[in-house]
């Protein structure tokens, strides 16, 4: 029996791997008939303790896609969590259940405790200001679509880089590759974390921090744009306060370059105007669409089907 794998963290995963994930997802963009069928009779539980909509239903279409069945809850009031059953109990009881589980928990850590109790592989669908794996993936397969390769590029990434887990991961990731060159554009209160810039060096990539989005733009390859999180915030007069500092307009990408690629991980509150969803350089909803089929590439991949 092989061992059992979780994805708590991109980096559980090798750059060969993640490469092999998204040759996985390729396929299924161009043979999609050849997977209708590879998960009949597998379930997926998605645990999400904290509200969700694109990772649940993107992980519920990744699934059915393959032909399998999906079971499982979309916030705390709505599991036994509410009468205080602990997080190890609610996947040891999931894992009887289900033959893999994704999970999304407000509290840093969780999918990790998740992960030593469970019978079956666990992806963490998020957790708090933490990790967010898939959404990584997603990413990555996104940039890989439209630029072609995953290597020299300039990255901005825009907005809150303090408590924003999507921007954690993908930092974690991309430096794994060559060439990779970040710009950093955030407010002083919501600055990459201390522990992320010590990783950055320790790694010798090279990162700059920039206060003007408009500034920025026309070095990069990428701009990762990020909402400012009301529900990480302590207090709503700070939020309230930061949370319009970079607003992406149509008129800001004319300095861009001709095949820079816009990004968020969404929900978009304000942060890109709409007037910049019909420039062919916006692929934030694209990427929304890269999120199923990475996700059924992984699906796959933990439970070792081939």
């Amino acid at each position: 029996m092989s061992e059992l794998r979780h994805l708590i963290n991109i980096t559980d995963l090798s750059v060969d791997e993640i490469d092999h994930l998204i040759s996985i997802a390729d396929d299924i963009i161009d043979n999609p008939e050849a997977y209708q069928e590879i998960c009949r009779h597998k379930k997926l539980a998605t645990l999400f303790f904290e509200p969700s909509t694109r990772t649940r239903l993107s992980f519920t279409a990744a699934m059915m896609e393959l032909g399998g069945n999906v079971l499982g809850f979309d916030q705390a009031a709505s599991s036994s969590t509410a009468k205080g059953e602990s997080v190890s109990d609610t996947i040891v009881m999931a894992s009887c259940y289900a033959d893999i589980i994704a999970m999304r928990h407000p509290k840093e850590g969780a999918p990790f405790v998740a992960a030593r109790h469970a019978g079956v592989p666990v992806i963490n669908a998020g957790d708090g200001g933490h990790f967010h794996p898939t959404q990584t993936l997603t990413d990555l397969m996104t940039i890989h679509r439209k630029k072609g390769d995953l290597g020299n590029l300039t990255i901005g990434l825009c907005g809150d880089l303090k408590f924003g887990r999507t921007v954690h991961s993908l930092i974690e990731a991309m430096i794994r590759y060559k060439g990779i060159r970040f710009v950093m554009i955030s407010p002083v209160e919501l600055d990459l974390p201390s522990y992320v810039q010590e990783k950055l060096n320790a790694e010798g990539v090279e990162w700059k921090v920039v206060r003007n989005l408009e500034e920025a733009i026309p070095e990069l390859d990428v701009l990762y744009m990020t909402r400012v999180q009301k529900e990480r915030f302590f207090n709503e007069e700070d939020y309230i306060r930061l949370k319009d500092s970079f607003i992406l307009r149509r008129r800001m990408l004319d300095s861009a370059k001709d095949d820079m690629i816009v990004m968020h991980p969404l929900p978009r509150v304000n942060e890109i105007s709409v007037d910049v969803d019909d420039d062919p350089r916006a692929a934030y909803f694209y990427q929304a669409l890269m999120g199923k089929y990475i996700r059924m590439a992984l699906i796959l991949f933990l439970l070792g089907i081939r």
